[in-house]
């Protein structure tokens, strides 16, 4: 989206115009998908004049009203698809992970979470044919579980085809088998990944709404934002609201933040990647007792649940907890030190 000349809104001149932009509203889109109450407090204006200024940018968004069933398809066409290069995993997930939706990747300690956001932050700046995204990535790290030393490993395992092809697309001389060649492709796919560390949970809702100014200055470029990951969403929420008396607060700011990422989605066709922690359920008598943190309010925010849980080795089980349009079902791959490779 380009830059919208605000002060074509009723009740927006040059100084509220520049509050808004300020506080990241740089669109009539990102306008009328905010609440009056938010716009308020963000944008420090009257509560009837931010009702104004949403009704009147939905007016010239030409958002909220119906469509038909069949506009719904064509513009579910222009979501994207990022592969995992896991045949059996891409078939589970019906192509790979959706733009425009969150996927929930849970799963206890050392299942794979953050190789998944890893592997997918080197798998979305590939090309479209060899499943890629064409795009950059944006990386909140709250666990300090960042490791360029690990892109580098990704880029170095991806098949000869994903290689060349990304080489030829950045117009970098050589092919998988020139090392120099290589090293400028790692290179250039670090520089893609926008990385900031979360340091409490108020600071990794402020980075939710710096990722949307992020993606929209890059909307028009090149390499736009294709990935948002967050890893962990809950670890700094888990440990600063302790208790059952802090429950409803740390529900209430959780909703919060993922309502920020999914925005993030669905104006710039991103895919939205959060990794979860869980917990082990002592009242389970059958089955796996665990369970992931966040309770119903990220059970309905996600729209794709996938539960990674440990093999034999360095086996792992993908399972597909929950999609709106995709059977359950399970999947295998393998972590090594290429990235994620098939059985």
């Amino acid at each position: 989206m380009p830059e919208a000349d605000l002060e074509e809104l009723p009740g927006v001149g040059p100084a509220t115009a520049d509050k808004l932009h300020d506080a990241g509203f740089d669109s009539f889109q990102s306008l009328a998908v905010a609440s009056p109450s938010e716009l308020s407090n963000t944008a420090d204006v009257g509560e009837s004049t931010a009702a104004d200024i949403v009704n009147a940018a939905r007016d010239a968004a030409d958002v909220g009203g119906f469509e038909t069933g069949s506009t719904v398809l064509e513009r579910r066409n222009e979501i994207g698809k990022l592969r995992w290069h896991i045949d059996e995993v891409d078939d589970l997930l019906g192509g790979g992970i959706e733009t425009q939706s969150i996927t929930e990747v849970y799963g206890e300690f050392g299942a794979g979470k953050s190789q998944v956001t890893h592997q997918m932050a080197v798998n979305v700046q590939l090309p479209q044919e060899v499943g890629g995204l064409h795009g950059s990535a944006i990386f909140v790290d709250s666990e300090d579980t960042f490791r360029p030393e690990r892109i580098d490993d990704m880029v170095r395992g991806l098949s000869d085809e994903a290689i060349n092809a990304t080489l030829e697309d950045r117009e970098i001389e050589g092919s998988a088998d020139d090392e120099d060649a290589v090293d400028a492709l790692v290179e250039d796919v670090l520089e893609k990944i926008h990385v900031a560390k979360a340091f409490n949970s108020n600071h990794q809702m402020l980075l939710a709404e710096k990722a949307k100014e992020l993606a929209s200055e890059h909307e028009d470029s090149e390499y736009p934002v294709r990935l948002l990951c967050v890893d962990s969403l809950t670890a700094h929420f888990r440990a600063e609201y302790v208790g059952r008396g802090e429950l409803a607060d740390r529900q209430q700011k959780l909703n919060k933040h993922l309502h920020d990422l999914d925005k993030v989605g669905n104006l710039y066709n991103t895919a939205v990647i959060v990794t979860n922690q869980v917990a082990s359920n002592p009242d389970s008598f059958f089955g796996d007792p665990t369970q992931p943190i966040g309770g119903n309010i990220l059970g309905h925010k996600s729209t794709f649940r996938i539960y990674l849980r440990k093999s034999k080795g360095d086996k792992r089980i993908v399972k597909l907890v929950d999609a709106p349009n995709l059977a359950d079902g399970e999947a295998v791959m393998r972590v090594q030190d290429g990235g994620l490779k098939p059985e």
